[in-house]
This record gives C-alpha cells, structure tokens and sequence, in this order.
C-alpha cells in the first residue's frame, strides 16, 4: 500500500515522533532534511521495509539480514552475505546512531541517509534488485521507499551507556574503566578521531589496514574522491555498541577489540599515507585491559522505531 494509503486508512496513524526524546549522552538535535520529516507514519512502514525480504532479488535477504537487531544492527560476519551467497568486500557497520552521520558507508559515498538506504537494494552482492523492480514488488514509489527506510534508520540509537551514566554523574564505572577513559583521553589518544557525543569525528582516517604486500587493497576513501591522498583512508566508526560489534575494521580483518587495541598500540600498519595521528602508544598490559573495559562500557540501549524503548542492554 502507498503511505498516503496507510496514513488515511489509520494504519499507521501514530502521533508521537520516535526522535522527541534523546538517550542519554546522544545529542538532543539530530539533522533531518526538510524534505523528510520524521514521522510516526513514515518510521512505521520503514521499519516494515527493513525487515521485508522482497527487497532481495531471491526474496530470502532484508536489510536485517546484514544489520540485525540483536547484535547491535550487525551481522557477527567480516563482510556480509548477500543473494545467491555473494559476499561484498567489506564489513556491515552498525547502524545505531547513523542519523547524526555526516556522510554513509566506510567511504562516505552518500552524503544522506536517503541516498544511503536505497543503495544495498541495488547492490550485487547485497540484494541485487533494480529500484523499478523493487517499488513494483512493495508498492511505493521510489522517493517514499527511500525516506521511510531513512526515517527508520534515524529511530537506531544507543546511548545511557555507563560511560554516559559516569559522565553525567561520575558514578557507574569501576576503577578499571577508569582508568581506561583517562587512557583513552591522554595517553592513547583515541578522542583524536573518537569524539563528541557518538565518538566519531566522522572524517577519514588511513590506519594501514587497506595497505598489503606494497599496495592498498581498497582504495577508500580515494574511490569516492579521486584524491591519491585518500587512498586506504575510511571513515572513523563509532564506538558506540564497540563490545557488541566484532569483527572490526572495514574489512572485518581483527576479530577482537584486544587486537584492535594491539594495532593502535602499534602505531597501526606503515603505509606512505598514514594519518599523521597514528604512532606508536607503548601502552602497559594493564592500561590495554583498562581501555578494553572502558570500551565496552560504551555499550548501552538501543533503540528503535516505535517499538519497546530499550532492545538492548549491558549489564
């Protein structure tokens, strides 16, 4: 059914934005287009959207499929599954916080949200369906596909972590994770790229992950830009939800957050572009434990759509 369809039959006549109230820690704005204000009708069918397999070529891969509720909207993979058992080359990020996002995918080749949803659709190795194709199969136009499933996206949010109970009250975490939040702030540098309210410049960085054997094996950022300079460079992620999300990197090639931790210990990977803020930490064994505690208190609720507030919680 059209969403003009759905809003005038009451189907989806629900009032109260998701967005009125933000979790704590998270920004209280989140940007939204003009053109796409969110709804309570729109954040409905959008979540139907998400989880419906007809947007697949095979009929058997939704959205959910690579970004599943229960773990922190990832799939557990090092890169994804798509039709016909095709496999991308790159990891499915997390998509809790994305509303607040400056530019989408590991290269930042969508600069909306909007962009962003319809792409999987029409990707090969993901759902494999053109968009006349898939607006038949649901019944919507393009234009409404794209902003109910943006809609939806921007209702994904983490925050009430003990971090941000700690902040907010210096209570909630152990001394461990103490420690590793000062580790975090002074001697290992994280907040260089892993700042404000979603720990996330949201900018890109070349850790030397992308460089094997004398060259980069994805392009990055580069691919997007055409600037040599951008070469093996991706877009910081998250760290938000970071003990729930494993594997790690753009290309899922660290199965732990302790080795993601080793790597950055290390100065990452010597490449002709490394950034500039990637050196050597010469962390002790004890400050590595701490950080790793810290980051995992990072994980909290996560929220969606219209439904329970809470899906997910650490203890």
């Amino acid at each position: 059914m059209r969403l003009a369809v759905l809003i005038a039959t009451g189907l989806l006549a629900r009032a109260q934005s998701p967005l009125s109230t933000a979790p704590l820690g998270l920004d209280a704005f989140m940007p939204v287009p003009p053109g796409n204000p969110v709804t309570a009708a729109k954040v409905e069918l959008g979540r139907k959207l998400f989880f419906d397999t007809h947007l697949s070529r095979t009929g058997k891969v939704s959205c959910a499929s690579c970004h599943d509720v229960k773990q922190a909207f990832t799939d557990g993979r090092r890169v994804s599954e798509g039709v016909f058992e095709r496999r991308g080359t790159r990891n499915a990020p997390t998509l809790v916080n994305r509303g607040y996002g400056a530019a989408q995918f590991w290269d930042g080749r969508s600069k909306t949200l909007e962009e962003q949803v319809l792409k999987p659709i029409q990707d090969r190795n993901e759902m494999d369906m053109t968009l006349p194709e898939v607006t038949v199969r649901v019944g919507i136009d393009e234009r409404d596909l794209a902003n109910a499933l943006a809609s939806y996206v921007r209702t994904i949010r983490s925050g009430s972590s003990r971090v941000d109970q700690y902040l907010a009250s210096s209570e909630g975490l152990s001394p461990e994770e103490q420690l590793g939040l000062r580790v975090f702030r002074v001697k290992g540098n994280c907040v260089a790229c892993h700042v404000g309210p979603n720990f996330t410049d949201e900018r890109f960085h070349n850790t030397g992950i992308a460089w094997r054997d004398g060259e980069y094996t994805d392009q990055g950022r580069a691919s997007v830009t055409g600037r040599p300079e951008d070469r093996g460079a991706f877009k910081t992620p998250t760290l938000r939800e970071i003990g729930r999300t494993a594997p790690y990197m753009h290309d899922g090639s660290i199965a732990t957050l302790e080795e993601v931790i080793e790597h950055y210990d290390r100065g990452g990977a010597a490449n002709p572009l490394l950034d500039s803020e990637i050196r050597p930490l010469h962390l002790t064994a004890g400050e590595k434990r701490a950080l790793a505690a810290f980051l995992r208190a990072l994980s909290g609720e996560i929220s969606e759509g219209l439904g329970p507030a809470s899906i997910g919680k650490q203890h």
